[in-house]
């Protein structure tokens, strides 16, 4: 009679080299999973958007003066930025400086001090004077949500209800002439993407006009 002991114990000792095999391959797959998780968490580009103010015109705004404005309200935030001094004027007098602090989350178009004084002086005055249309001209020049420099250019509800909309680029945004008070330049961005606490601005050097 022929004895089984040597094949049985052949087929045990291929078993038990399978398996060392087999946890072998696993081992490695898991370590290949894992270094591939890590090297694509590692090469995960950063979305977070850049607050860095952009445009050749923010060389007017002191540091401090920026650093100050990113811990205030936008309407209250306004008096204190140089550049804005008759634009913080007329939401004054349309009494919409509250109304400004309390939004959560807004662009503004802020026309500089030129952008005001390109206007015909009786123009600026019926202006200021005419309190519903003054509301509805500032009402105009804000936008709800913070646009960061990648999301200006593009058409924007307003405040107001109606559209404006932005061309150009992301570092050179235009508004067409034919939206701004005077109808005779574009308005282009003398700096932009300027934060106050709750609002991102962007100067722009021509008065915007509400759609007739």
């Amino acid at each position: 009679m022929t004895s089984t002991r040597p094949a049985r114990g052949a087929l045990i000792s291929a078993a038990v080299a399978l398996v060392a095999v087999l946890s072998g391959c696993s081992s490695d797959d898991g370590g290949g999973t894992a270094a591939a998780s890590s090297a694509t968490a590692t090469s995960a580009p950063s979305t977070a958007p850049s607050t860095d103010p952009v445009g050749a015109g923010c060389a007017q705004l002191p540091a401090d003066a920026l650093a100050a404005l990113a811990t205030q309200p936008v309407g209250s935030a306004l008096p204190g930025v140089p550049l804005l001094s008759t634009l913080a004027t007329a939401v004054g007098a349309a009494n919409l400086t509250s109304a400004l602090d309390a939004q959560s989350g807004i662009t503004v178009f802020a026309p500089v001090d030129a952008a005001f004084g390109a206007v015909p002086a009786d123009q600026t005055n019926a202006l200021l004077a005419d309190l519903p249309r003054l509301t509805s001209v500032l009402q105009h020049h804000v936008v709800s949500g913070r646009l960061s420099p990648d999301q200006v250019v593009g058409d924007h509800t307003t405040l107001l209800g109606d559209t404006v909309t932005v061309t150009g680029s992301a570092d050179a945004p235009v508004v067409s002439a034919d939206q701004t008070l005077l109808g005779a330049a574009d308005a282009t961005v003398v700096c932009g993407n300027v934060q106050t606490a709750n609002a991102t601005l962007y100067l722009v050097d021509q008065v915007l006009a509400p759609q007739a």
